[in-house]
């Protein structure tokens, strides 16, 4: 019998909020805790009543509502969260090959930020097919190869959608995630991925096809868990249903674009996803691809990422008047930083670590010290107070609320 990796919705919401990350815990006296029958609970007052009944045990106050149950690596100082509300462990700040790795930086460069990373704890890299046309799959492979880290000490996620220039090589058909998902490992020179993402939805692939694909290549061992990558809510929830339905293995986290001044979807859709079906979030460009930084101040350097062919479109979007103001109101966040002791790049990724269902933050930087300043963001987020936050949102003026 197929036994899928999320709980259901119902056990979802009967469960509080730690034992649905982290499963029951021994009560006083070596018990499970007053949870019995594969876990669900006695009804108050029910099931003890009588002349022999027991001493009332006092229960343990509830998590926070959203609460991840985080724990620290020794030496590292890295913290690590559960995806979403599956039991695989991350670490909170993971490393992305966007536009860096087969690209932007040497391989050389690559290998010095990808041994810094794992040094310091890092065991989240992800990549994907369409990333420099593969190359950065292939360097990241190479890199793990030489290295010889042991494959159960770190998570590999890939994205599959855009593979080629064929009309049957890109999309989400059950064709091009099969033999995508067999290209990327081909180039990863791995047996397996940790997470296969689909990296945007697809109108022309039917959900139930896609979900059956996905629960395919799990079984068949080439991923562990699957995901999804720019879906909306109601596409997640429609990949849940079908996995429900049909007795498939639905997904376990949403890869979201996430910063200071792109905050909707991770921000007021995708909790109510994190409590209702344990769906996580994993998010990427904290910094807004360099914006901020502020290390465009207004001018583009010729060595920064949007000189890069392709990413036309960024330079236009950092020299836009919406772009200028953005940069004004990431100087405004400088008085801030300055109190914290942090730079304005530590506390925007700090700030991204603090929302509620984010399992990993993914960073993409071209330098080994550049990952060293940004993983240093970690001892900021201690100090962002709610008093901070409610600071930081009067500057930026962006907060997004319910609607009614």
């Amino acid at each position: 019998m197929q036994v899928s990796i999320a709980c259901t919705e119902q056990n979802l919401r009967s469960r509080s909020s730690e034992d649905r990350l982290c499963g029951p815990r021994p009560g006083p006296g070596g018990g499970n805790g007053g949870l019995v029958d594969g876990g669900h609970g006695n009804p108050p007052g029910g099931g003890g009543s009588g002349p022999k009944a027991r001493a009332a045990v006092v229960p343990r106050p509830p998590a926070p509502a959203g609460a991840l149950r985080e724990s620290t690596g020794r030496g590292t100082g890295m913290k690590y969260r559960n995806l979403g509300k599956s039991g695989l462990r991350v670490s909170c700040l993971g490393l992305g090959t966007w536009v860096t790795f087969g690209s932007q930086i040497s391989d050389e460069t690559a290998e010095d930020v990808l041994t810094v990373a794992y040094e310091h704890g890092v065991n989240l890299f992800d990549t994907a097919e369409v990333y420099a046309a593969g190359k950065a799959e292939r360097t990241l492979g190479n890199i793990l190869k030489s290295k010889g880290w042991r494959r159960s000490s770190y998570v590999i996620t890939t994205k599959i959608f855009w593979g080629g220039q064929a009309e049957t090589e890109r999309g989400l058909s059950r064709k091009h995630i099969i033999e995508g998902l067999r290209g990327s490992l081909e180039r990863l020179q791995l047996g397996y991925v940790d997470i296969v993402f689909a990296n945007r939805s697809d109108p022309n692939s039917p959900m139930e096809e896609i979900v059956r694909a996905m629960t395919y290549v799990i079984n068949q061992g080439l991923a562990l868990y699957w995901g999804t990558s720019r879906w909306g809510a109601a596409e997640i929830m429609e990949a849940y249903s079908m996995a429900r339905q049909f007795n498939l293995i639905p997904p376990v986290c949403e890869q979201a674009e996430h910063h200071l001044f792109q905050r909707e979807k991770v921000e007021m859709q995708l909790p109510e996803l994190y409590h209702k079906i344990g769906v996580g979030s994993v998010t990427w460009s904290p910094l807004a691809c360099g914006l901020i930084t502020s290390k465009y101040d207004g001018r583009v350097s010729d060595t920064c990422r949007v000189t890069i062919k392709g990413y036309q479109w960024h330079k236009d979007k950092v020299q836009s008047e919406d772009g200028k103001k953005q940069q004004a109101k990431v100087m405004d966040l400088l008085p801030i930083a300055h109190q914290l002791g942090c730079t304005v790049a530590q506390l925007a990724i700090a700030w991204c670590l603090r929302s509620e269902g984010v399992s990993s933050v993914l960073l993409g930087v071209s330098s080994a010290e550049q990952l060293v300043e940004h993983l240093g963001a970690l001892q900021v987020l201690s100090q962002l107070t709610p008093q901070t936050v409610i600071e930081i949102d009067g500057l930026l003026g962006n907060k997004p609320h319910p609607k009614k």
